[in-house]
């Protein structure tokens, strides 16, 4: 029932696993070797506790790896370069050109969780504010080659972007859950306010990465339809047996789930 996308019905109670607050030390690194990324994937995306890759998707260069580590837990050692990346003099934003000062605390200065594990300080509009977003998760085993799949699509997709995420995500066992059964990758993508041109590259994208089992995120753009998700995941249809019990009269129905899970 986790990820019930609306559709068996109102949320009436929850349980929360949480664990104790802890500190955090954010650092930015700039201009990245996409050679040595590749090369050393697995290497640059445990570096941290939260590691994030910002990119265009163009030239031989990675913008920027935003590095998060628990100073509780992990050697917030200082790093004179990573994977052929510089650190950022000061306060950084994802999108190039956009000020910092919107960004929670860089430059590994330690604090609570709820400071630096978002991108964004809480008092300010997340990200741009005025755009689209897509993401795609990919089993981490087929990271790699998803990301050289989506350099070859540079020529459609950087256009249309403002940035673009690169993320890992623990597996879990929640019925359409994009991290189902497995650990993955995020290709998130932030998308200039063009809903056109960007529909029209998804169908595009999604082809591409077909072949890694790729599974979009389910609040945010994306084309695929019923037909082409259940094969991705294992208890698609179960979920939908599930549905029918909860709400045996459709009354949560809507377009979105019509097409997306309930369609054929």
């Amino acid at each position: 029932m986790v990820v019930g996308l609306g559709a068996l019905g109102v949320v009436s109670s929850l349980t929360l696993d949480i664990e104790p607050a802890f500190p955090v030390a954010q650092r930015v690194f700039e201009d990245l070797s996409w050679d040595q990324v590749l090369e050393n994937f697995d290497d640059v995306t445990s570096a941290a506790y939260s590691v994030s890759l910002f990119t265009d998707w163009g030239g031989d260069r990675v913008g920027q790896a935003w590095l998060k580590t628990r100073t509780d837990a992990e050697a917030a050692a200082e790093r004179a370069s990573f994977f052929g990346g510089t650190p950022a003099p000061d306060a950084r934003h994802p999108i190039p050109g956009v000020s910092g000062s919107t960004c929670t605390q860089q430059l590994g200065v330690p604090g609570p969780w709820s400071d630096r594990l978002a991108h964004f300080r809480m008092e300010f509009t997340p990200s741009k504010g005025d755009e689209l977003q897509s993401e795609y998760l990919v089993p981490r085993e087929h990271a790699v080659d998803a990301i050289r799949a989506m350099r070859r699509l540079s020529h459609l997709v950087t256009p249309l972007l403002l940035v673009s995420e690169i993320r890992t995500m623990a597996g879990d066992s929640l019925w359409l859950s994009p991290n189902y059964g497995t650990d993955s990758i995020g290709l998130h993508l932030t998308w200039r306010q063009d809903q056109d041109a960007v529909e029209a590259v998804l169908p595009v994208i999604e082809a591409e990465l077909a072949p890694f089992g790729a599974r979009p995120h389910w609040g945010k753009l994306f084309d695929g339809d019923a037909s082409r998700l259940a094969p991705l995941y294992p208890r698609f249809a179960d979920f939908k047996v599930l549905a029918d019990r909860l709400d045996p009269e459709g009354k949560f129905r809507n377009d979105f789930l019509d097409t997306k899970v309930f369609g054929s």
